[in-house]
């Protein structure tokens, strides 16, 4: 859709396109794993809606409060594992790395509150699997998005 646009420099069309149409936004009804990751100082959380079927990601849904870089980086991760097997979707989290490439300190914690919500849901998926009665499994995230300048710069 955007790739005809004349970008700036450093912006990506993939980016550009899961910023302007989020891709697996909302709740997932039927979903048999639900994580959260929070972050306390700010109240910023993602919520992670897993739907798993013999191994395969057979649908993804994320929601948050977070800001752009959280909804970008959910809606690229959600596209990218939803359909493949749970084994991929495991290694997808460095994938993303290498894909997002160098990112400030504030959108490093962004994509980790992304990662550790999904990470969250397939552990709610392995406690209700083992028997354990779970609605959801809540992971509070060690570093917090509220990240000023002189703390990034050193």
């Amino acid at each position: 859709m955007f790739e005809d646009v004349k970008l700036p420099r450093g912006m990506d069309a993939e980016v550009l396109e899961h910023l302007m149409h989020p891709k697996n936004y909302g709740k997932l009804d039927n979903a048999n794993g639900i994580g959260v990751a929070t972050d306390e100082k700010t109240g910023e959380y993602v919520i992670f809606y897993t739907l798993l079927e013999d191994e395969i990601v057979k649908d993804v849904k994320f929601a948050t409060n977070g800001c752009q870089d959280t909804v970008v980086i959910g809606s690229m991760f959600t596209d990218m594992i939803k359909g493949n097997e749970l084994q991929y979707a495991q290694t997808a989290i460095n994938k993303m790395h290498e894909k997002l490439g160098e990112l400030s300190a504030q959108q490093q914690v962004c994509a980790d509150i992304v990662f550790s919500a999904f990470i969250a849901s397939m552990k709610n998926y392995e406690n209700l699997i083992n028997g354990k009665k779970e609605e959801v499994h809540i992971v509070k995230m060690k570093e917090s998005c509220d990240i000023n300048e002189e703390n990034e710069n050193g």
